[in-house]
């Protein structure tokens, strides 16, 4: 087992901003196209990306992490390059791993709510039947789904860098499912996270520590770290 998993949501994105900008409007598109793999990060997330960095750089060298993994999409591994230069500690070279991308949205991939509406009249139904937790997008996946993948990565994680300090970079699903994993969590479980933790946060910092032969829960979804909004 690790003997600690730091896990790291990005920092702001380009999606971020202009979906719920769009859907505020009740607009069809939005100011953000191509693949969702390719979202950059804004101004606003490369500052959460450095204050990330600066934060790890006050950390002692027996408390550093030693294993990095980012997801695969750019506004994951952008923060983690961000961070590292600024943190001025030379941190191995960063790893990524497939099943640390996001929720994957299929055919509904940065659409806005109105243009799922229109395009997709029967998703909200569906939806609705399913329950969050089972339901998938038109060639997309599940927070269920999300839960198989990320047991996969913890096993594996595990097994090949025990007793070592892992940072992870992803997305708020991953940070949110992994804890859910790690604290065998039902859907339930995981709304009352939510209702007492709020989202997971741009940049924040969830950390578990080993404690006999589990992971614990020490800070979620923390902040102090960043620049006040």
């Amino acid at each position: 087992m690790v003997a600690e998993l730091i896990l790291v949501r990005h920092g702001q994105s380009l999606a971020n901003v202009a979906l719920p900008a769009a859907d505020a409007k009740g607009l069809m598109e939005a100011e953000v196209s191509g693949r969702d793999a390719e979202v950059p990060l804004t101004p606003l997330g490369e500052e959460q990306a450095r204050a990330l960095g600066a934060w790890l750089g006050t950390l002692p060298e027996e408390q550093r992490p030693d294993v990095v993994i980012t997801s695969p999409y750019l506004r994951a591994r952008e923060t983690w390059r961000v961070a590292a230069e600024a943190s001025g500690v030379d941190f191995p070279e960063p790893t990524t791993d497939d099943r640390l991308v996001d929720r994957l949205q299929g055919d509904l991939e940065l659409l806005t709510r109105a243009a799922i509406t229109a395009r997709f009249p029967d998703e909200a139904a569906r939806r609705a039947e399913a329950g969050e937790f089972r339901y998938a997008p038109p060639g997309g996946e599940s927070f269920a789904d999300i839960a198989v993948r990320l047991r996969s990565f913890l096993e594996d994680l595990h097994r090949d860098h025990d007793g070592r300090r892992v940072i992870v970079v992803a997305h708020d699903a991953v940070v949110l499912m992994t804890r859910a994993v790690l604290e065998e969590l039902d859907w339930d479980g995981v709304l009352a996270v939510e209702a007492a933790s709020g989202y997971v946060r741009n940049a924040s910092v969830s950390r578990f520590r080993r404690t006999g032969e589990r992971l614990t829960l020490d800070g979620y979804n923390v902040i102090d770290h960043l620049p006040p909004a």
